[in-house]
């Protein structure tokens, strides 16, 4: 019998109903939002070794990440800012913020994650 699963990883799929942007896209939606909040779900010691100016570090392993997420208690008008290593981790966060009530189309996640935006955008 021939397997008739799906090919495509899920991390694929989540990430067609996201706002993905290229650095370039991110760095001038960023310029653009009256309230910018940049989320840097990447762990501890890659935060240490360097991240995007203004990042609130909020890593996706930590099991308490949903609470602290919630915590951040933002306005509707905020934009959000989403971003990991290579983009997959972001993927799941904006996932999750999306499927636990933020407003989509207010979140963005970086194609690419950090390594896409040290090689596109000079810091």
């Amino acid at each position: 019998m021939q397997d008739q699963s799906c090919k495509t990883p899920r991390w694929r799929l989540l990430k067609t109903q996201l706002n993905n942007l290229v650095p370039a896209d991110f760095s001038a939606q960023i310029k653009a939002a009256a309230h910018p909040v940049i989320i840097d779900v990447r762990t501890e010691k890659e935060f240490a070794l360097g991240h995007i100016p203004n990042a609130i570090h909020i890593d996706y392993f930590d099991e308490s990440f949903w609470e602290k997420i919630e915590a951040l208690d933002l306005p509707a008008e905020h934009s959000i800012f989403v971003y990991c290593r290579s983009g997959r981790r972001s993927i799941r966060a904006c996932t999750l913020m999306r499927n636990g009530g933020f407003d989509n189309a207010r979140i963005f996640n970086l194609e690419g994650g950090y390594n896409q935006w040290l090689e596109d955008i000079s810091i």
